[in-house]
């Protein structure tokens, strides 16, 4: 009998392992890194390649341009690599719970890094920012420049509208420190570079946000004036009071003005009198005047302006009386006013005499006479006196001569002395007297040195002859 022979049951072999399909959690998680890292999980490689290169230039886009809006595009493209990687990774079927797990924790392995550095950035940036506003908002434009120093690329990926804000205060900061040259130019009476200076800060100040830094630089230049030059404060104190009004903290620049212009204009007076410009000087008294009536510096404005009147009077009247020898100056026949010369009265009025004469004998009168009758020059006289050529006056005696040569006998006649004289009085330009004077003298003499036929000649005066017709013109 033979054995029987049982066989072992034939157990079906056991198929090879095959890769589990990824988890869609785990998908929607790697994706939520904008990395592509869900579709690696899905071995969708083109796609996490796109993603990468989508992520990137709207990254780029967003730090050149800190728009908003492609802050929301941000948003949107990365709510739909994570929603798309959702749903291609459902459509697998996924794996067992144990690979799920593991799956998840690779890609919440990457992924969370990735959004707690954006996150950390964003604070760090929204921090940075305050830092920035609140240097603003206290005027202090080296904080804004310190603190928007601590921002770097990250902070601009993580929140480019707010870096982007910071940078705008930056901005707007190096513009007012070009304000600031600008006013310190114009402190030395440059209203060009004022009106370039105010223009800065207005176009600064339209932009919001910047009302204190504005205001901070403002008052720098204003806590300036006065200039070291009065004159140069006084050019800036009237452009600023001539600025028109812009209802804003510029506006405050006027009211500074007032409050310096007066010792500005009076200062600016008193050192162009010192400098014998007395028709600017004047400008500048009488502009106090006009503007600042109740200015505590009015009295000594007008005293300044009435100065500088008297000057310009005075070299105008000098001016007029200068002239060549031998004639009669410009002002004998178009006289003016000094109001500092006394005014004529009793006693003795110092007066200027001018001839004209071709002879020069009308002009050797006053060499005879007392020195009280003279004044040196036109700050001193009280009169002007015009005296023209000398004619013969009233016939005074006739004597017979006898001609050595001839033997002939003949008559001449002897005459006053008569000159025209015009009298001037100084304070006022005022015409007071115009008459003919004649000098009396001795006639007769016992020998005449003249030609034949001379049948006229004048008086020999002697210096109380003179002094006796010129006395009623000088002497009241």
């Amino acid at each position: 009998m033979s054995d029987p022979t049982y066989a072992l049951p034939t157990m079906p072999s056991a198929a090879p392992d095959e890769p589990r399909a990824p988890d869609p959690v785990a998908v929607a998680l790697g994706n939520a890194s904008l990395l592509g890292v869900g579709y690696l999980m899905l071995r969708r490689r083109r796609l996490a390649l796109a993603t990468v290169a989508g992520t990137a230039v709207l990254v780029l886009r967003l730090v050149t341009t800190a728009s908003p809006s492609y802050e929301v595009a941000v948003l949107v493209w990365w709510a739909a690599v994570v929603v798309h990687g959702w749903f291609l990774a459902r459509g697998g079927g996924g794996g067992g719970r144990g690979t799920a797990r593991r799956q998840r924790l690779v890609a919440l392995g990457v992924t969370l890094p990735v959004l707690l550095v954006v996150g950390l950035l964003r604070f760090d940036a929204f921090r940075i920012g305050r830092s920035v506003t609140e240097a603003r908002e206290s005027g202090d434009c080296a904080r804004v420049a310190t603190a928007q120093g601590r921002v770097w690329f990250g902070h601009r990926v993580a929140d480019a509208p707010l870096t982007a804000r910071g940078d705008e205060a930056v901005a707007a900061c190096d513009r007012l420190r070009t304000a600031r040259a600008e006013l310190s130019t114009a402190l030395t009476g440059d209203t060009e570079a004022l009106a370039d200076g105010f223009g800065t800060l207005a176009s600064v100040l339209a932009k919001g946000g910047n009302e204190k830094t504005v205001e901070a630089t403002l008052n720098g230049f204003l806590g300036r004036l006065p200039a070291k030059d009065p004159c140069d404060t006084a050019a800036v104190t009237d452009w600023l009071r001539d600025r028109g009004r812009s209802h804003d903290v510029l506006d405050r620049a006027a009211d500074t003005a007032a409050l310096t212009a007066p010792a500005a204009l009076v200062g600016c007076g008193d050192d162009l009198l010192a400098d014998d410009s007395w028709e600017e000087a004047r400008t500048y008294y009488e502009r106090l005047l006009d503007r600042y009536p109740g200015s505590g510096l009015a009295d000594r404005s007008r005293k300044g302006a009435r100065k500088a009147t008297l000057s310009i009077e005075l070299a105008n009247v000098s001016n007029l009386l200068s002239g060549e020898t031998g004639t009669q100056p410009e002002y004998c026949a178009d006289p003016a006013k000094y109001s500092g010369a006394k005014p004529m009265g009793k006693g003795t009025n110092p007066a200027l005499f001018y001839a004209s004469d071709e002879d020069g004998t009308a002009s050797g009168y006053p060499k005879q006479f007392p020195g009280s009758w003279k004044a040196d020059d036109a700050a001193d006289a009280v009169l002007v006196v015009c005296m023209g050529e000398d004619t013969f006056g009233d016939s005074v005696e006739t004597c017979p001569y006898r001609s050595r040569s001839s033997g002939a006998v003949g008559y001449v006649s002897f005459h006053k002395i008569e000159i025209p004289v015009k009298v001037y009085e100084l304070r006022t330009g005022r015409l007071v007297a115009d008459r003919k004077i004649q000098i009396s003298g001795t006639s007769c003499p016992s020998t005449i040195y003249t030609a034949e036929s001379t049948v006229s000649m004048y008086v020999d005066p002697s210096k109380s002859d003179v002094r006796s017709a010129f006395r009623p013109l000088v002497v009241r």
